[in-house]
């Protein structure tokens, strides 16, 4: 709901609409979807997308639920959120995957690919667009992560296993972790306090990433795809 890109495509469509593909057994998280984003635009319409028909259950507080999968049940929808997807996916069926959704937005539309743990304490998503990937984001719980490293056990698939020696993603997350420790002297006001001293660090470092103007409630942080795109 922070992200100027996904505010700019809610606000600028005359009907938007979201869908939450793949939201699982329960459809909380595609009903707290849609109480976070009608901050944004009160009139959109969100509907939760399930393979498995056993799942689809009755609509809720303006929200639809139905059978889908990458083919997004004809649905054209503004945005697209798909956490814990293709984690299950071998990574080369990744762009294949990417390419289906991205097919079904209306123009100008975004897909959010991403993974978190359980309660959504750590989350990293990738921002696509018709064009392919935009960008990177890692956000987590402050109080939960001991360092930003800690992360990359939920990146997306296509990062997943990238982590390593060579990467540039593997690269951002040791940056990430120097940055966090120069700012140990902060620890005492807390870990957003601190984590908002360590993303000036990487700023002033050159990491072309953006200050957030407004305290948040999750330590966050996002970079340009192309920081992060796997080596090939």
């Amino acid at each position: 709901m922070h992200s100027p890109d996904v505010r700019r495509v809610l606000q600028g469509s005359p009907d938007p609409l979201v869908v939450d593909l793949g939201y699982g057994a329960m459809p909380n998280t595609t009903l707290e979807l849609a109480g976070r984003l009608r901050t944004v635009r009160p009139d959109l319409r969100v509907t939760g997308l399930e393979i498995d028909p056993a799942r689809v259950v009755p609509g809720s507080d303006g929200v639809e639920f139905a059978r889908g999968g990458f083919e997004l049940a004809g649905l054209r929808p503004n945005l697209v959120r798909a956490f814990n997807v293709l984690r299950q996916y071998p990574e080369d069926a990744v762009p294949a995957a990417w390419q289906r959704i991205l097919s079904g937005l209306a123009p100008g539309g975004l897909l959010m690919d991403g993974t978190c743990d359980e309660l959504g304490r750590r989350c990293a998503w990738v921002l696509l667009d018709a064009d392919g990937p935009r960008s990177l984001t890692l956000a987590w719980d402050p109080f939960d992560v001991e360092m930003p490293s800690d992360i990359a056990e939920r990146l997306p698939k296509v990062l997943i296993h990238r982590n390593i020696e060579g990467e540039l993603v593997h690269d951002l997350l040791r940056r990430a972790d120097r940055a966090w420790s120069v700012s140990a002297p902060l620890a005492p006001f807390g870990p957003r306090i601190r984590w908002r001293a360590a993303m000036k660090v990487l700023a002033d470092q050159g990491l072309p990433i953006t200050l957030p103007r407004r305290r948040m409630r999750d330590n966050v942080l996002t970079v340009p795809w192309s920081s992060v795109a796997p080596a090939p």
